[in-house]
């Protein structure tokens, strides 16, 4: 008698795949195909749902990886003038897209639990009282004003709104957000690598040019650090962080 084995129930195939991603610390604008797929296969295989609209999609999403593995296991034709299209990218959009909804969807989850805590009481005022006004005598009231008062009030009020302006912030020019994509980085990184193959870390920040250049380029080292494709030495403390550029680690 085999031993039951539960397995993590997901939402769909690109869902199982995403998991399978994160689990395996790959880049998603680089899926490593073969392992992705046999550990895709070995899901599929052990699935115990009788619903065959559930299983049909698995195993569509199984044959489409597989005609992704087949393409990228015959020879590639030299074609210097056409661009090379990437048999994963398609895919690759599909995640992209599908990791976007996700997240929104969890978003719009939280607002619903926070809005779920949220009470509305009618509104319960006698009608006698929330249709009373307060009689007020103009002339009373303004008895004693004369232009001279209202010409202080005035400067006064004008003095509090000048005060409460920022005399440093208030000549800052508008501040516009910068657009740096982490996956372009991440492809300038790489060819910096290949090009140096051995370099300092200060000498890649040097060649950035603001402060958001190099927190993306920052990150961007970090994800290529988890795919394997950079190495990171530093020989002792407080000295410049040596990358060394690892040539078959960029192969998927």
């Amino acid at each position: 008698m085999g031993i039951p084995v539960k397995l993590e129930v997901f939402e769909g195939p690109l869902d199982l795949l995403l998991h399978l991603i994160d689990k395996n610390k790959v880049n998603i604008y680089d899926i490593p195909i073969v392992l992705i797929t046999e550990q895709y296969l070995e899901y599929v295989k052990n699935m115990q749902t009788k619903d065959l609209n559930i299983m049909s999609e698995f195993l569509v999403m199984a044959a489409t990886l597989i005609k992704i593995k087949s393409k990228m296991l015959l020879p590639k034709e030299d074609k210097e003038d056409e661009e090379k299209e990437d048999p994963r990218q398609e895919l690759v959009d599909r995640l992209l897209e599908y990791k976007m909804y996700k997240f929104i969807s969890e978003e719009l989850k939280d607002k619903q639990q926070d809005a779920a805590k949220v009470m509305f009481k009618n509104p319960s005022i006698p009608d006698e009282i929330r249709d009373y006004k307060e009689e007020i005598n103009i002339e009373e009231l303004l008895g004693d004003i004369t232009l001279s008062k209202l010409h202080r009030i005035f400067e006064s009020v004008i003095k509090k709104q000048a005060d409460k302006i920022d005399p440093i912030r208030s000549k800052f020019g508008q501040i516009e957000k910068e657009e740096i994509n982490l996956s372009d980085k991440m492809s300038y990184i790489e060819e910096f690598a290949k090009k140096n193959h051995t370099f300092g870390f200060r000498k890649l920040l040097e060649e950035q040019c603001s402060k958001m250049d190099l927190i993306v380029t920052f990150l961007g080292i970090l994800e290529l650090m988890k795919t394997g494709i950079i190495q990171i030495l530093q020989e002792n403390l407080f000295e410049d962080i040596l990358i060394t550029y690892d040539a078959n680690a960029s192969v998927s």
